[in-house]
């Protein structure tokens, strides 16, 4: 990793130092949010037998924590430009260790959903944040490439790591320590966090786009309720219908605000570009 952060002549060796260490940090954290999308999927039918859980409630374990932590991405970011890139940063490691801590303990499924939402929350605060601070630490742009890559890569490495450590940790220790194993991982950095990691925050954060955001959370809220629920409750059912009417109406709404809006929360005009959609829709 060293060796593939060497940056221009000009910046020194403590700083390069420095840069090392906000690097392994934004590791951390990534490490932490992506592990937790795909470590539960092995241990299901575990937390089922546990908990004495319906498949439904399964599927909000899972869809809880991505729901939220989609809905939030955007805002967080504009956070930690209005607030603190550093202090967001460190809200949310500790907000995503105390959601991993009160998953482990969880006497029940509906506390265990609630605990993925606390989880979602914090891991919300830490992927955007973590590309802001390496942008604004890394300031050669080669080194810059290199350390966001080095980021980028940890997030593949870790959901695919994600099955294996879950099926570990389920057949040893059990399904509860899929969450605790997070909890040191945290707290270190935490710590590491607290050290290295400058302040920073924009000259001119945007203006908060309340409106934009609400549509948003209705958009995917309503949308993932209507998939996950049209088998239970039946595809022509009214709940359902009436979620996939709300979808496009929200949509529709998003479009036009946010074309409206001077600074919005998503520019739509970004979807003008066929490659950028294109890898949307492939994901």
């Amino acid at each position: 990793m060293s060796a593939s952060l060497e940056t221009a002549t000009t910046v020194s060796a403590p700083e390069r130092r420095t840069q090392r260490w906000v690097l392994v940090v934004c590791c951390m954290s990534v490490l932490l949010v992506s592990l937790d999308v795909t470590i539960v999927n092995v241990a299901l039918p575990s937390i089922q037998q546990g908990l004495d859980a319906t498949v439904n409630g399964l599927q909000w374990i899972l869809d809880a924590y991505t729901l939220v932590m989609a809905a939030l991405l955007l805002m967080a970011g504009s956070m930690a430009d209005r607030f603190g890139r550093r202090r967001i940063f460190l809200l949310g490691i500790a907000v995503f260790t105390l959601g991993s801590v009160l998953c482990a303990v969880a006497p029940s499924l509906g506390f265990l959903i609630a605990a993925r939402v606390i989880q979602a929350l914090g891991g919300a605060m830490l992927n955007p944040v973590a590309v802001s601070i390496l942008r604004n630490t890394f300031h050669d742009p080669k080194a810059r490439s290199r350390a966001i890559g080095i980021w980028a890569g940890v997030i593949g490495i870790s959901i695919a790591l994600g099955p294996i450590v879950g099926g570990l940790l389920v057949d040893g220790p059990g399904w509860r320590y899929i969450f605790l194993v997070n909890a040191p991982i945290g707290i270190a950095a935490i710590i590491l966090a607290a050290r290295v990691i400058p302040e920073g925050r924009a000259a001119r954060p945007r203006r908060f786009d309340a409106v934009g955001q609400v549509l948003v959370i209705v958009l995917l809220v309503t949308l993932v309720y209507g998939i996950i629920e049209g088998a239970r409750l039946g595809w022509s059912s009214p709940a359902v219908i009436g979620c996939f009417a709300v979808t496009v109406a929200a949509v529709t709404a998003l479009v036009l605000y946010e074309r409206r809006r001077v600074e919005p929360l998503l520019d739509v005009r970004v979807f003008r570009s066929i490659p950028f959609s294109g890898a949307a829709v492939m994901a």
